[in-house]
């Protein structure tokens, strides 16, 4: 079996995975024949559209599509299809879907048919595809304080039992990690895992702050933790998972090429790292993609790619049912 076929095979989870970056050309072309705009409604078009100058580039292309989810009707449509196109031919099993529900709302879909449009699809694509999936709500950062009170409302006063963490994403440069400190506080007080992105497109001191302010239990990205051997051996000592997602970090540019990339530097630093796609269809990847580039990167044969698969669902917020069906399925595929 060549190795894209094991990848292709083995049961997965993935935990750093974006709602509305999940969104394919043929999603995407689907909302903006709905709303006409400056997103392109031809899939060939938009392949174009996907190619990013730098990280500010990448934000303003996810932002305009973000402005295609207009309504209830169209949230419950992009949750369901990226359901869908997960669970086609990648083995994705279970996946904790990074959602920011601040931006729906502040187009106009009020939270609680936000929560029934994504619940509605989460329970129906279990049914449909076999894909169990959980909730994080993260603050876009570039919102500031305002988006971070709301979402913390959001999670507190309209939690369901599939929201289980709290993050902050958008850009790193210019919006500190410090001032977020009382909504983690909160979120984490109310039994909200913290998984905050950190480290991609700014300095050790972003994750640092991540980690003592925040209270992060797993790091996305985490990047620049390279550049920093007290950092390393701290996400070591304690556990601390990354969530590496190597071609998102090419496509915005926070890693020049796939050679630097730092993920062996994680490795054998002894640091615990997952292997995630993202926004998948925007950097042209997917998470089978992300497994054979690790696999590449790591020199892994089938047991160590195995490894990853494993390390993915012990550092997830699974229920413990889940986790442990999703354990047994890798320990069998693998043999």
């Amino acid at each position: 079996m060549s190795t894209s076929d094991f990848i292709a095979r083995l049961p997965k989870a993935e935990l750093h995975v974006h709602h509305v970056g999940s969104a394919s050309p043929r999603i995407v072309s689907e909302l903006a024949e709905r709303h006409p705009g400056t997103v392109p409604s031809d899939p060939d078009a938009l392949r174009a559209y996907y190619e990013f100058r730098d990280f500010a580039h990448f934000i303003e292309v996810y932002l305009a599509v973000v402005d295609l989810i207009r309504t209830p009707e169209d949230l419950r449509y992009l949750t369901y299809e990226v359901a869908r196109e997960m669970s086609v031919g990648q083995s994705l099993r279970y996946a904790e879907l990074t959602c920011t529900p601040y931006t729906s709302v502040a187009a106009g879909i009020p939270i609680e048919a936000y929560t029934e449009a994504i619940e509605d699809a989460r329970v129906a694509a279990e049914r449909d595809f076999g894909l169990v999936l959980r909730w994080i709500y993260d603050i876009p950062g570039e919102s500031g304080l305002p988006a971070a009170d709301d979402t913390l409302r959001y999670a507190l006063d309209h939690r369901t039992d599939a929201l289980v963490g709290f993050g902050l994403g958008g850009p790193e440069i210019g919006v500190p990690r410090p001032q977020f400190e009382p909504h983690f506080t909160a979120a984490r007080a109310a039994g909200l895992r913290s998984v905050p992105h950190a480290g991609e497109t700014t300095g050790p001191e972003t994750v640092w702050h991540a980690l003592q302010l925040l209270g992060a239990e797993r790091i996305g990205h985490g990047t620049s933790s390279a550049a920093d051997p007290a950092l390393l051996a701290h996400l070591a000592e304690h556990r601390i998972p990354l969530e590496v997602c190597p071609s998102s970090n090419i496509a915005t540019r926070a890693v020049a090429t796939l050679a630097e990339h730092p993920l062996r530097t994680f490795v054998e630093a002894g640091v615990l790292v997952t292997i995630n796609s993202d926004d998948p269809p925007m950097f042209g990847t997917s998470l089978n993609r992300e497994y054979e580039i690790a696999a590449d990167l790591l020199d892994l044969d089938e047991r160590g790619i195995a490894d990853l698969a494993r390390a993915a669902v012990d550092a997830s917020f699974a229920p413990d049912d889940v986790r442990a069906s999703l354990l047994a399925e890798i320990e069998d595929y693998v043999g």
